[in-house]
């Protein structure tokens, strides 16, 4: 009973199911001092002023998980600047996902802006407002990435999924390791209102904050992967691996869509005037 009991645990161990510290997770790459981890680790910050903004990334690069970061963003006139949060690999042809968080006049609501790249394109945007103030209070922002889709939560409800569309020569992120990474800039040459509405530096300093890290992934260390590869169903990969939505899960995706996306590119057929992309048939 005790090798079995053992067993179990060195499974467990192979998958990173980290409530993380940001002291031991996160290096702080950029900002001269104005990104901060507090409270023993359990808080981050992040600060823009008129001289530079600041930004952190992930030791460890994953290749699949499910991944949580609770961040509370810049409050009261953000207009101009941008918090991204976001997974990303290296080189010319790289996978990204995109969650980015476009600032606003006080009062007007954020736009939450996704995007998914593979093997170096994108123009997969999605944008929508939120049903909640982001600067009041800590919420949930969530990216599944399984072999099979990734799907954007917030707060544990869906609000967007790309499914893996190889059958139909559509890349999907599936071979490259990413990072986690975020940051904090100023973007007003074309973050609010397409760059009419520049950031007020008297504001200054905007803060985003982030906590409660979680990661249950696959890590990738020197050539491999934490998860096992031969049985992918297998409990050590955790139930993510082969996760897709339920009903409830598509019937709340769908009412996020209906209600509060405002702009959707699998929509756009003047920007795709020649036909819209491949995966949109099959992309909610």
């Amino acid at each position: 009973m005790a090798s079995m009991l053992h067993l179990f645990l060195l499974l467990g161990s192979l998958m990173v199911a980290s409530a993380g510290n940001f002291n031991q997770d996160f290096d702080i790459t950029w900002g001269d001092g104005r990104a901060k981890i507090l409270n023993n680790g359990e808080l981050l910050t992040l600060n823009l002023d008129k001289a530079s903004g600041s930004g952190f990334q992930s030791r460890n690069e994953y290749l699949f998980g499910n991944i949580d970061m609770q961040l509370k963003l810049v409050p009261g006139n953000s207009a101009g600047t941008v918090t991204a949060y976001y997974l990303s690999s290296k080189g010319s042809t790289w996978d990204e996902i995109d969650f980015e968080f476009l600032g606003n006049l006080s009062g007007d609501p954020y736009i939450l802006h996704t995007n998914v790249f593979s093997q170096g394109k994108g123009n997969r945007e999605q944008q929508f407002y939120l049903w909640f103030d982001p600067t009041a209070d800590f919420h949930t922002y969530s990216i599944l990435w399984n072999p099979q889709r990734i799907v954007f939560s917030v707060d544990g409800t869906p609000i967007r999924e790309f499914k893996n569309s190889e059958s139909s020569g559509v890349p999907f992120p599936k071979n490259q390791p990413m990072r986690i990474y975020s940051s904090l800039w100023n973007a007003d040459d074309w973050a609010t209102r397409g760059g009419l509405v520049k950031t007020d530096w008297t504001q200054a300093p905007f803060t985003a904050s982030y906590r409660n890290f979680k990661a249950d992934a696959c890590v990738w260390s020197n050539g491999a992967s934490s998860c096992s590869s031969n049985s992918p169903s297998t409990s050590s990969n955790g139930a993510w691996f082969n996760q897709e939505l339920d009903t409830t899960s598509r019937e709340r995706l769908k009412w996020v869509q209906k209600n509060y996306m405002i702009y959707n590119y699998c929509s756009d057929t003047k920007r795709f005037a020649q036909g819209l992309p491949t995966e949109c048939s099959s992309t909610s």
